[in-house]
């Protein structure tokens, strides 16, 4: 079976936490839980970053041309 979609890995990471708030889990399940959970929240930040390394944002240069910039480049000039 092949890797989880991100918006499934969120809504079962959103299932998780709903599993854990209940508090009705068995020690041992609520730490299996947690671990899953660690788990997919790594692998949605992992993700993210590496869709925020694919974007670029078309800015205007001092001569009104457009210029497509890296993400990371217009945060940092952002003060970010």
């Amino acid at each position: 079976m092949g890797e989880m979609k991100f918006e499934e890995s969120l809504k079962k990471l959103e299932k998780i936490v709903e599993d854990l708030e209940k508090g009705d889990l068995s020690l041992d399940e609520a730490l299996k839980k947690y671990q899953e959970g660690i788990d997919l929240s790594r692998s949605c930040s992992q993700r993210l970053e590496n869709a925020k390394k694919k974007i670029d944002i078309l800015t205007k240069n001092k001569k009104g041309e457009f210029d497509l910039k890296p993400l990371e480049e217009e945060s940092l000039e952002d003060g970010e």
